[in-house]
């Protein structure tokens, strides 16, 4: 579901401790889409355990909880490819 994300890598310094966070960012991004798909397809186990995010987030996520997700967008040309990885 998020797999797009790793292009984040592309947007920041090449420092070493921004690539770090930047693949931080990423796995718990990958790990939220994780859970988020193991809901939405009625999963016997989901992996709230994988990341510290989502671990925070269990009760915002599961049971009767609504959740609602924001996604920024860009009409301009050169953000292109990140607006339609983000709408996929």
């Amino acid at each position: 579901m998020f797999e797009g994300n790793s292009t984040v890598l592309l947007y920041v310094k090449s420092s070493n401790i921004y690539s770090q966070e930047a693949m931080s960012i990423n796995k718990s991004l990958s790990a939220l889409g994780d859970v988020i798909s193991a809901l939405s397809s009625d999963q016997q186990f989901i992996p709230y355990r994988n990341n510290k995010l989502t671990m925070l987030m269990q009760d915002s996520l599961g049971g009767n909880a609504k959740t609602l997700m924001f996604v920024n967008i860009s009409p301009a040309d050169y953000n292109m490819d990140e607006t339609v990885i983000s709408l996929t």
